[in-house]
């Protein structure tokens, strides 16, 4: 099953979604992100970020939902609601979630201060990957109407 984590510039929350996603998902399970607007670049410290965590950056870069290696099954948008951020809606036939996050890219302060926005919207998206992934997802894959009722219920309760 392949999953897209989706936002607006593809630089920092879909970036941190699609790398933890990989870096906990059991054999089968694939995650890609893109953005709609992609910033051609990934923020340094999503990057270091995920260093830090142990999980591997190899590879990961800024993209459009233009040029998918491959169909998604499932889509997570991730954009939050700060600043009136439009979200992309994908379209296809495809289970969709809405895991709304703030973008730490936008967040000013002191290092501290931006360091702290990266790591909550990292926590955020970890915490509801993990309670995805301990979802029975074999069961799951097969019962879209379930697993999008799932996936919603994790937005709402993880934040």
């Amino acid at each position: 099953m392949n999953v897209l984590f989706l936002c607006t510039g593809n630089s920092c929350r879909s970036i941190l979604g699609e790398a933890t996603f990989n870096h906990l998902a059991p054999s089968g399970w694939h995650a890609m992100s893109a953005g709609s607007k992609p910033t051609g670049y990934v923020h340094p410290r999503s990057l270091a970020l995920l260093a830090c965590e142990g999980i591997s950056t190899d590879g990961y870069h800024s993209k459009s939902w233009e040029n998918l290696p491959t169909m998604p099954d499932i889509v997570i948008t991730v954009c939050g609601s700060a600043a009136g951020e439009t979200c992309p809606a994908y379209l296809g036939p495809v289970v969709r979630t809405h895991w709304g996050v703030e973008d730490p890219a936008h967040v000013t302060g002191t290092d501290e201060e931006i360091d702290a926005a990266f790591v909550k919207a990292y926590s955020i998206l970890r915490a509801r990957i993990e309670a995805f992934l301990a979802l029975p997802l074999t069961t799951l894959k097969n019962d879209k109407t379930a697993l999008k009722a799932e996936m919603d219920k994790i937005a709402t309760t993880i934040i």
